[in-house]
């Protein structure tokens, strides 16, 4: 006991603010970390295997977060939500021609597929044969 003590007393206490007043002592804002889940699969299969830019890689994960990270009423069938092409690349700091070539790039790679202009299908694990075999299906949604 004598020992914890001895440790516990080497630690600075924390400075207390003391105010005259009964006022409270303002504290400062914690911002929380958001942990997102992404298989393990993208950093040792698809990382690995294929030349993915950095670029790619943003707009890749973004689309994947949006379907299977956040709220979102599509998640079941991996479809996002429906994105301003126009704003999305202005908030990537990308042309609007660049942002496309990235897109049909991804969907050369199987990751995404079109639904239709601003919506993708976004596999869970990013490929067809890894959907196969971690048994991930899509709710009426035909291949």
């Amino acid at each position: 006991m004598t020992e914890i003590r001895r440790v516990l007393d080497k630690i600075p206490k924390k400075l207390i603010k003391e105010t005259g007043s009964n006022e409270p002592i303002p504290t400062e804002t914690v911002v929380e970390q958001c942990f997102l889940e992404i298989p393990e699969v993208f950093f040792e299969e698809i990382l690995d295997e294929y030349p993915l830019s950095r670029n790619e890689i943003r707009i890749l994960l973004f689309l994947y977060r949006q379907v299977w990270c956040y709220p979102n009423l599509y998640s079941k069938y991996g479809i996002s939500n429906l994105n301003n092409l126009l704003e999305m690349s202005k908030n990537f700091d990308l042309g609007y021609n660049d942002l496309h070539k990235i897109l049909k790039r991804l969907e050369e790679y199987e990751f995404i597929q079109t639904i239709r202009s601003g919506q993708y299908f976004v596999r869970r694990y990013f490929l067809p044969e890894f959907d196969e075999l971690f048994k991930q299906e899509y709710d009426d949604f035909d291949l």
